[in-house]
């Protein structure tokens, strides 16, 4: 699996009252969701934002509460991966349920900045910020946790191994 896209970047700290405002979970629509991601933070997200984009954030990403709409959200909206220095365990665990790429990398977080074009190997872990030439190395999922984000989550996983 392969990413490539333009980086939005946000700082330390993001939380999942920031990704997806709670005055909008009176719905379990993904698109609707998708719409008011990061509206707190960046308004201009969801217009800009395209398919296969890439999101970086700093230390803590996802912070707050257990909700999954967070990281589903940032996948509708059309993020293809999410880079940060760390991820708040609940916010890390959900991405992966839902089939939502996660990689911490913090030496990368650094030098990305928002608006280059970063591509990244899920395979092998090698993030490459391709405006400056940099090359980094995450930590690549085990092939279980490569199978489930494949797959679209955790319950598309489960359902293609009973048939």
């Amino acid at each position: 699996m392969n990413a490539k896209g333009s980086v939005f970047k946000y700082p330390d700290n993001v939380d999942t009252d920031v990704i997806i405002p709670a005055r909008h979970l009176n719905t379990q629509d993904a698109k609707e969701l998708a719409s008011h991601c990061m509206e707190d933070i960046d308004k201009d997200f969801v217009k800009k934002v395209k398919d296969g984009d890439i999101m970086v954030g700093g230390w803590n990403f996802g912070c707050g509460s257990s909700r999954e709409h967070a990281p589903l959200c940032i996948k509708t909206a059309g993020i293809s991966v999410v880079i940060a220095k760390s991820f708040a365990r609940i916010f890390y665990r959900n991405s992966i349920n839902i089939g939502l790429p996660i990689m911490e990398c913090p030496e990368a977080v650094d030098a990305i900045n928002a608006g280059d074009t970063v591509s990244v190997d899920f395979d092998t872990g090698v993030i490459t910020d391709e405006t400056n030439g940099k090359v980094f190395h995450a930590e690549p999922f085990p092939p279980f946790i490569q199978e489930i984000i494949s797959a679209g989550g955790l319950m598309k996983s489960i359902k293609a191994k009973q048939q």
